[in-house]
């Protein structure tokens, strides 16, 4: 059963539909088997809808999730990233045993190796333009990171990048690894990352995958958290798109992210729980 305080909130008529649906599914670990209403038709109104679920949301955002909106969406957008909340409990440290990662049973789950940026300072409010050197300067370190990328509607990423906005942006958490030593010197290029699930390499490639590479998508970031006057503090963490691609994986199954001259990163997907049970047992 829905926590009463959560129920109290998502049936405020002044809360939208949606967002309520998507953080009870959530907070319940039940699927969506169909989006809840009608599917947002623009930007403002995606991000409008994540805005209001993230309201709802019982902790606070510790980074972002940048993702890539492909063709024909950039062009029709006018951008070709999209932005997602990651929650300060669901951030962890990788150590040595396998992290324990949580997939929706009966959504979407997937990893992501990526390139996780810290941010050294807080973004002036207001700046709403960056250039790609503005943006580095405000990198505190970087560091290989798993995305955990999941949510309880299995079509997700079925419907085209406001979809995927709406709902989180189809993060439900990261790990972070290691930080890349040199990073201020080196090109996406120096960046090779392997995926692996139960034991099968699944991709290869170096950070040149993300577009632009990894600091594009802090500059990105930056202007649309700006834009929706939530300007990047000190501390957070920027996932900052998948290196070797987005691969589905189920409650069960292991995966392993490595990085040339870094510790690897080894997951152990599990079943998302109900936390609203646990929270206020019968």
């Amino acid at each position: 059963m829905a926590d009463s305080h959560l129920s109290t909130r998502t049936g405020d008529p002044a809360v939208d539909p949606r967002a309520a649906a998507f953080v009870e599914a959530r907070l319940t670990g039940r699927a969506l088997p169909a989006f809840p209403g009608i599917m947002p038709a623009t930007l403002e109104e995606a991000y409008s809808i994540q805005s209001q679920a993230i309201r709802l949301w019982p902790d606070r955002v510790a980074g972002w999730k940048v993702g890539r909106i492909n063709a024909p969406w950039d062009a029709q957008l006018g951008t070709d990233r999209l932005a997602g909340p990651i929650f300060d409990r669901q951030v962890t440290n990788a150590t040595s045993a396998p992290t324990p990662i949580l997939i929706f049973s009966g959504g979407f789950g997937a990893v992501e190796g990526e390139i996780v940026i810290e941010i050294g300072a807080d973004a002036p409010a207001g700046k709403h333009n960056w250039t790609l050197a503005e943006a580095i300067e405000f990198a505190g370190n970087t560091r290989l990171g798993v995305e955990i990328a999941s949510s309880p509607f299995p079509e997700i990423n079925d419907h085209g990048p406001l979809v995927t906005i709406a709902d989180f942006g189809n993060n439900n958490g990261l790990i972070l690894g290691r930080e890349v030593a040199g990073w201020r010197q080196a090109s996406p290029g120096d960046w090779k990352l392997r995926t692996s699930i139960d034991g099968v390499e699944v991709g290869a490639a170096d950070a040149r995958s993300v577009p632009g590479g990894p600091f594009e998508s802090l500059r990105a970031v930056l202007e649309i958290c700006a834009r929706r006057e939530l300007p990047l503090r000190r501390g957070m963490h920027i996932s900052t798109g998948a290196v070797t691609g987005v691969h589905m994986i189920q409650p069960g199954q292991s995966t392993t992210i490595k990085m040339d001259g870094l510790p690897a990163i080894t997951c152990r997907a599990e079943r998302a729980p109900n936390t609203q049970s646990q929270a206020n047992p019968a």
